[in-house]
């Protein structure tokens, strides 16, 4: 009988095949998913960057999304605003719940200002700390000194240099907080903002270092050295309209049309908390803080955040909001109830955000809550505080950074002497031409430098006299000028105008003196 063949070898064969088919699809979809993956779910070192690598919140090795400068360069017309987009209408409020659970993750709600009731939920400490976590990397924290102006006004003055920010500006905070809050598909798309601010050049910065598209609309009245910082930031910087106004509703149409995000500056619960991001280096930096001085106004969104910090860690510690008595936006705002937009001046340069519209309901309610005082200080008083800095700290600030230290050089707070007070310097973008201006009118508010005329007669030796009274009193001349055709005295008189500079008020008294005794008719130009 014929024993049959072996049946294990083909069936071993089989099996064999089976298995390598079976590995090598798995191998396939295990590859594909990484793929996805990768593509999708962007690293952790990109949410949360290390000291040494700028900030990012993009994808591993993905470029920025491409700006072509050709479809963009006439965007002021109608055929370049059609197309196959989508729209993406929202605001910036989110509520505290979605902040402390995922910042990342939180989704922007369609309703444009948050009410009254709801402010006390939508920022809390919880909020500030996360806040301070997620920029760390991403802004600097700037030095809370002791100031060599301390022994001239009584009391130990720390000064929060938060000018040194990258752009200048403590805006930096909250815009950054905010631009990471986006949702992944939006940063994709891009955001877009409008007017020459501080809050717009964050923007600028802190979105090109984040990956994210930016478009900054400017009047065409911008200075063009504020144009050309824009674009070294990274933006894509677009001129249209005369006015503000003209930009902003250009840069609302672009968004609708182009699935951008126009952001503007208001009190969302992520803004506030970047900003008071301040408030809690404040009191970790300087121990045992009396007070706390910050910069008011319409804007008001860093006193809001810092006071919601310095209140929950210390309340016994005086948060002061300081504002320009040109405009009293906030005291009137806090009389009234309800923001205040009559005393608001948008087009001021000298004052900047300080002059701005009150923004918001929700900071205006914490303000009221939380600052114990707002007092309001003098132009002149600003302009000696910028004078102040500038001599004593070797820093230039405008009238925003300048504002909160007036209110010391004006004797407005007489109950903080001999305390410890911490003061905000929060922003240093002034423009070249107007920082001349305000350091010479500075000059004369200070009583060093005065101007005065004098008749004498148009002899040989008669103005060296003048000169050497001058030079007996160590006054520094800065311009003289003669005048003999106008002249309304006797013939062969001259009349001399003259600019000096001399050391302080008491100097000033003492050439006054000295020439009203050689020349009684001098008589001084009051400022």
């Amino acid at each position: 009988m014929t024993t049959p063949g072996p049946l294990l070898p083909p069936y071993g064969v089989v099996v064999g095949v089976l298995l390598r088919l079976v590995v090598y699809l798995v191998a396939v979809l295990y590859r594909d998913d990484n793929k996805i993956k990768k593509q999708d779910i962007p690293a952790v070192c990109d949410l949360h960057c290390c000291k040494d690598v700028p900030v990012r919140n993009g994808l591993i090795g993905q470029k920025p999304p491409s700006i072509n400068p050709e479809r963009l360069k006439d965007f002021g017309e109608e055929d370049y605003l059609n197309g196959d987009v989508k729209t993406w209408e929202m605001k910036i409020v989110s509520r505290n719940e979605e902040l402390l659970r995922d910042a990342l993750s939180c989704i922007p709600q369609p309703s444009s200002r948050t009410s009254l009731a709801s402010c006390n939920r939508l920022i809390r400490f919880e909020d500030i700390s996360a806040a301070a976590f997620k920029i760390q990397c991403g802004v600097q924290k700037t030095p809370c000194m002791y100031s060599r102006l301390s022994k001239q006004y009584g009391m130990d003055i720390y000064l929060k240099k938060e000018f040194l920010q990258y752009t200048g500006s403590v805006k930096e905070r909250g815009v950054l907080y905010l631009l990471m809050s986006l949702p992944q598909e939006q940063q994709r798309k891009g955001v877009i903002v409008a007017l020459d601010s501080n809050f717009s050049m964050a923007v600028a910065y802190h979105a090109s270092e984040l990956r994210i598209a930016v478009f900054v609309i400017l009047p065409s009245s911008t200075a063009p050295a504020r144009v050309k910082m824009c674009r070294e930031y990274g933006a894509m910087v677009i001129s249209y309209g005369a006015t503000a106004k003209d930009s902003q509703v250009h840069a609302r149409r672009l968004a609708q049309e182009n699935g951008y995000l126009y952001l503007e500056e208001e009190d969302s619960a992520v803004y506030l908390s970047g900003l008071g991001t301040v408030g809690l280096e404040m009191y970790e930096q300087v121990p045992k803080l009396d007070a706390v001085i910050f910069p008011a106004g319409g804007h008001c969104g860093l006193l809001a955040g810092s006071a919601a910090a310095l209140k929950h860690l210390n309340p016994h510690i005086s948060v002061i909001g300081v504002e320009s008595e040109s405009f009293p936006v906030l005291q009137q705002s806090l009389k009234a109830g309800h923001p205040n937009d009559d005393q608001a001046c948008n087009n001021h340069h000298f004052y900047g955000d300080v002059s701005g519209v009150c923004f918001g309901s929700n900071s205006l309610q914490l303000t009221g809550k939380l600052v114990d005082k707002v007092v309001a200080v003098r132009e002149e008083d600003i302009l000696i505080s910028m004078l102040r800095l500038l001599e004593c700290e070797r820093a230039t600030v405008d009238a925003e950074g300048a504002i909160g230290l007036a209110a010391l050089v004006a004797g407005k707070l007489p109950e903080l002497k001999g305390k410890r007070v911490g003061v905000v310097i929060c922003s240093g973008n002034l423009e070249l031409h107007l920082l001349q201006q305000c350091i010479a009118r500075a000059l004369t508010l200070d009583n060093r430098v005065c101007r005065f005329s004098l008749v004498i007669s148009d002899c040989p030796g008669d103005m060296s006299k003048l000169l050497e009274i001058l030079a007996r009193e160590e006054a520094r001349v800065l311009d003289i000028k003669q005048e003999r055709t106008f002249v309304t005295s006797e013939l062969f008189t001259v009349e001399v105008i003259c600019t000096v500079e001399t050391r302080d008020k008491i100097h000033t008294a003492q050439l006054r003196n000295a020439l009203l005794e050689r020349y009684p008719t001098t008589a001084w130009t009051e400022r």
